[in-house]
Parts: C-alpha cells; sequence; structure tokens
C-alpha cells in the first residue's frame, strides 16, 4: 500500500462540525481494513487534537499519514501555545473557560487521552505562536 495523505481544516468554535474528522478518519482506516483496536485508538487520538483545537486554538490543521502499519496524525494551529506542556499533560488540567466547560468539554483530559492510546505522541509548542501534536500508532493486531 502507498502511503494516504489525509488533510483536514478545522474550524476554530464550530462545536456543530467538531468529530467530523476524526470520523472520517475512522471511516477510512476500517475501509482499509485496520483492525478495530487500532482504528478506536486513532479515532481517540484524532478527536481529541480536534476538540483541543477548536476550544483552545482557534482550529488548525490535521495531516494524517497512513501506511500499511503505522497512522501518523500532525495536529497543527497558530493558537496562544502551551506554556507548560508538563503540567497540561497532567489529568484534569485545563485552561478552558466555563463557558466551554458548561458545554461538556474542558475536562482536561485530551493530551492524556492522546498519550494513552498513541504509541508515540511529541508536543511542540510556542507561546503566542502555536502547538503542533505528532501522534503515531501502530497496528497491533487482533
Amino acid at each position: 500500500m502507498n502511503k494516504l495523505h489525509l488533510h483536514y481544516d478545522i474550524a476554530g468554535d464550530d462545536f456543530m462540525s467538531a468529530g467530523e474528522a476524526s470520523s472520517d478518519v475512522k471511516r477510512v482506516l476500517k475501509k482499509l481494513n485496520f483492525d478495530s483496536d487500532t482504528v478506536r485508538r486513532a479515532a481517540i487520538c484524532m478527536y481529541e487534537g480536534e476538540i483541543n483545537m477548536i476550544i483552545h486554538a482557534s482550529g488548525g490543521v490535521a495531516d494524517i499519514i497512513i501506511d500499511e502499519s503505522v497512522i501518523e496524525i500532525i495536529l497543527k494551529d497558530t493558537g496562544p501555545g502551551i506554556a507548560n506542556i508538563e503540567q497540561a499533560m497532567q489529568e484534569g488540567y485545563s485552561t478552558a473557560t466555563q463557558e466551554i466547560r458548561e458545554l461538556g468539554f474542558g475536562a482536561g483530559m485530551g493530551l492524556p487521552n492522546i498519550k494513552r492510546h498513541s504509541d508515540k505522541l511529541h508536543i511542540t509548542s510556542q507561546v503566542d505562536i502555536g502547538t503542533t501534536l505528532t501522534i503515531q500508532i501502530g497496528q497491533r493486531g487482533e
């Protein structure tokens, strides 16, 4: 299989379309016959990243590179950046507003969930410039 590249523009503050990109990635991976655990892990990572871009960064872009055994998800935004990545990785830590929390988002589980469900996670961030997450998920088989 040649590498497949998917690209999504994620609109900021657009909760109505939240999850559309992750649902499409899930559909593509199923069509490519990835095992259900790999599809589930990729969908979780993609969704959490997508929501974080909507909540915190006024959107961004998602590029997914798929080959026969590895899914790489690259999420890039030009939002406020993460001042303390170690702190942001702690379960329950969130900078979401009360309004966002009342919508049911911003519980501080996004980055920890991505770490938990990925094989590799690399975060680069600069305050006032933006954040890039590079996530790798390998097919483990069922």
